[in-house]
Formats: C-alpha cells, structure tokens, sequence
C-alpha cells in the first residue's frame, strides 16, 4: 500500500509541475524566464512570464511586450512600450528600473507578443525542468514512480 501510494504521489507531482510549463502552449502562449532586474519591482527576478501573441498596432502605451533584443542577439527583452508608432512599425520601450528610453526602437518584426501573465519565482522552476537535467529528473521521477506501482502490484499478489 506504501508502495503504490508513493507512487501515484509521485506521478501526480511531476504532472501538477508539469502542468503550468506545456498546458499554456496549447492556447498560444511562449513562457520565458526572468534574468535582469529591469522590469523591477513590477516583474522580479526569476519570475515566470507568459507572452501571448498579438498584433503589434493593438499594443497600447503602457503595455508590458517581449521582443527579440538587438540584432545578432538571443536575448528576450520584456519592457513597457512608451509610445506605439504604428505609422514607423516601432515601439518606443523601456524598462521600469531604467532611468532613460531604451536607444534601439523596437521594430514590430522583432515584437513576440505582450505579458500576460506574470508568476514571481516560478520562473526559475521552469529553468530547471526545460534543461536537460530538469527533463531527465521528470522522465526519472516517472520511472520511478512506475517501479513503485509494479512493486505494489507485486507484493498485492503474492498476499
């Protein structure tokens, strides 16, 4: 009883974690981590954010969008757009920690979408389970658990 108990304890666990980290892109949306502190304190640190795409002409001043940064560069920037130039395709964005505008407008090509949702320190869970060892720990976590039912299973029948 032991035994099948940890292990339906066990696969419940990696699947309410898994949840939040696979569900949301079935409707659309990227989720991304939070590595600088410039949105602070409006998204802190290590927060969890959801990006859902939109038209860049609906984004209005003062909503919070995710954006390639500059060119040649892999990073995801998260800033609230100041002005909307719809006639120039740019947003004009900067991060509530920033003293100044960001220098680059954005151009509506590099826009992924706008916040939508924002969980503070979820975000570094989600690192963790989209890396390798995050994914191993799942896939081992199940393995396990699937040993736990089969070893209950067993001992259930010689009873």
């Amino acid at each position: 009883m032991l035994c099948s108990g940890l292990g339906i304890f066990l696969l419940l666990a990696v699947i309410l974690l898994c949840l939040p980290l696979t569900l949301p892109k079935a409707f659309g949306y990227q989720m991304y981590h939070v590595i600088s502190g410039s949105m602070e304190p409006e998204i802190p640190v290590g927060s969890l954010l959801y990006v859902r795409p939109m038209e860049p002409e609906q984004v209005e001043n003062g909503d919070i969008i995710a954006f390639y940064g500059a060119e040649g560069e892999d990073a995801i920037v998260t800033h609230r757009v100041l002005e909307n130039r719809t006639l120039m395709g740019e947003f004009v964005t900067k991060g509530d920690a920033n003293q100044t505008a960001d220098m680059r407008p954005v151009p509506y090509a590099d826009m992924i979408g706008q916040v939508s949702i924002t969980i503070p320190g979820a975000g570094v869970a989600y690192a963790f389970f989209v890396s390798a060892p995050g994914r191993a720990a799942a896939v081992a976590a199940v393995a396990v658990a699937l040993l736990l039912q089969a070893a209950a299973a067993c001992m259930e029948k010689k009873k």
